[in-house]
């Protein structure tokens, strides 16, 4: 398969997995009393509402260009939040920031679900493409949800961390937020991030195959 073919078959579950994790804090956000998002009009289905041309568009397809296809990475426009309007700010914050992390889970039972109907049923003309969006639409999810779940604000796992900790400790662990996208670059480029997710990953693939009997 070429990197074009690659690319259109990747595209449809790169873009819903990195938009609709975004959608989901909006909607939980709302739910929990923040109208931010849904004022600024970010509590949307519509992936076109949440994409970034760098980060959705151009570094996914420079990664799947430079990987041939064997690593999926990629941000959408962060959807805004304002904690202090949730009605109960420091316990209301875990729910909004597991939002985005669940949501992926979904979506890759859902390309799970996928992937064993097409599997399971008679040869068709799209069937290998299918199986293929499929297992980019697990593989591009279960990166996001365990990625965003480590803990290290500001990722999700992180203001999930602030959210559980003792209010002190939360204070002081939040502060480490200015420095989490440094942090994070240099786990990435000194290989520590892949040691971190690998183990995590296959953990999670092997869930899903135990789970839909792959």
């Amino acid at each position: 398969m070429n990197f074009i073919q690659t690319l259109a078959i990747s595209a449809l579950p790169i873009i819903f997995a990195i938009t609709l994790h975004e959608a989901a804090h909006g909607y939980a956000a709302r739910h929990f009393g923040d109208p931010t998002a849904w004022q600024m009009g970010r509590i949307s289905l519509n992936p076109l509402r949440h994409v970034d041309l760098i980060g959705t568009l151009l570094v996914p397809a420079l990664i799947l260009l430079v990987s041939s296809g064997g690593l999926l990475f990629g941000w959408a426009k962060p959807v805004p939040v304002n904690f202090a309007n949730l009605r109960r700010p420091k316990q209301d914050m875990l729910w909004v920031a597991a939002a985005g992390p669940g949501a992926n889970l979904v979506m890759a039972l859902f390309w799970a679900l996928v992937l064993k109907l097409v599997v399971g049923s008679p040869d068709m003309m799209y069937s290998e493409a299918l199986k293929e969006m499929s297992r980019v639409g697990i593989g591009i999810n279960g990166v996001l949800m365990v990625l965003n779940l480590l803990p290290l604000p500001p990722l999700d796992g992180g203001r999930i961390a602030v959210s559980l900790l003792p209010s002190r400790a939360a204070w002081k662990f939040s502060q480490l937020e200015r420095w989490g996208f440094p942090i994070l670059l240099a786990l990435l480029f000194l290989g520590w991030l892949d040691s971190i997710l690998r183990p995590l990953l296959r953990i999670f693939n092997t869930l899903i195959r135990t789970l839909f009997g792959f």
